[in-house]
């Protein structure tokens, strides 16, 4: 008998439960209401904020992204884009709490140069330390190597997080074996951060086993984003599922019939004989 089909599937984050396994950022679109519109149809319920880069008012006197995605209908996930030290980023993440209200859950990235922007693992270890002990929910932006992932975790982050290919390339899965050594040894969620391109490669990150993906470029570079958001949307739902259902073996030239060979009227099981 087929197991039942998984009626609540949350993606659990530092305690709490989320029903989409999507999160999605807040740059790079038009204007607000462009960002709140790609955001619903993605379905998203985590929405991560480049603190450098966003007005959630440390700039009183221009438009802010608290009035067009309030805090009150999504988790925010203040992140470190643009730092380059540990130093800048726990700095910019103590500021966004204190912008926030006390909010714990962060993402943590330091990047290695500005052409790039792969991940300064060695910062970013040493900013995760500093931030554990300040009492935050570090979800940390990584490379894809297993035995830095691992560190992270066992430093306290709730999150590991490691890029798919460079952030903005849109070149997709690049290196799954490393994800899936990640994603074997993990105790915490793994997320791919960085690299998806459409909706294959969010499929693919999902069937590989990772248990949600955050993305902006992908949605907000895309010729008509609020399509792409849903489109993602769905690639994500469809990925997990397969996941859970467990994909047939892969058969090397191995025939095998959709349909039973046996008992097939007018037909015989046995082999055709040579002509001649």
């Amino acid at each position: 008998m087929n197991a039942p089909l998984p009626v609540n599937d949350p993606l659990v984050i530092g305690g709490r439960a989320y029903n989409s396994r999507l999160l999605i950022g807040t740059g790079k679109y038009k204007d607000f209401d462009e960002t709140r519109r790609a955001i619903d149809e993605s379905g998203a319920e985590i929405v991560t904020v480049a603190i450098r880069r966003t007005n959630i008012g440390q700039n009183p006197n221009e438009p802010s992204l608290l009035d067009a995605v309030p805090p009150s209908k999504f988790t925010y996930l203040p992140n470190t884009a643009g730092c380059y030290s540990a130093d800048d980023a726990v700095r910019t993440l103590r500021l966004a709490r204190e912008l926030l209200d006390g909010h714990d859950l962060v993402k943590l990235e330091v990047l290695g140069d500005p052409k790039t922007l792969f991940p300064n693992v060695i910062e970013t270890l040493k900013a995760a330390e500093t931030l554990v002990r300040d009492g935050f929910k570090v979800m940390v932006y990584t490379s894809d190597d297993p035995l830095i992932a691992k560190q992270l975790e066992e430093i306290g982050c709730v999150a590991v997080m490691p890029l798919a290919s460079l952030i903005g390339s849109g070149m997709g899965i690049l290196n799954p074996w490393n994800l899936q050594l990640i994603i074997e040894a993990a105790k915490v969620p793994v997320l791919v951060d960085a690299g998806v391109g459409t909706a294959s490669d969010a499929a693919i990150a999902m069937e590989l086993g990772c248990d949600g993906i955050l993305m902006n470029t992908a949605v907000a570079a895309a010729k008509n984003p609020v399509l792409m958001a849903r489109a993602m949307r769905k690639a994500v739902e469809a990925g997990r599922d397969a996941f859970l259902a467990g994909r047939m073996p892969r058969k090397f030239y191995t025939a095998s019939p959709s349909s039973p060979t046996e008992g097939v009227i007018g037909g015989t099981s046995a082999a055709p004989k040579k002509a001649g």
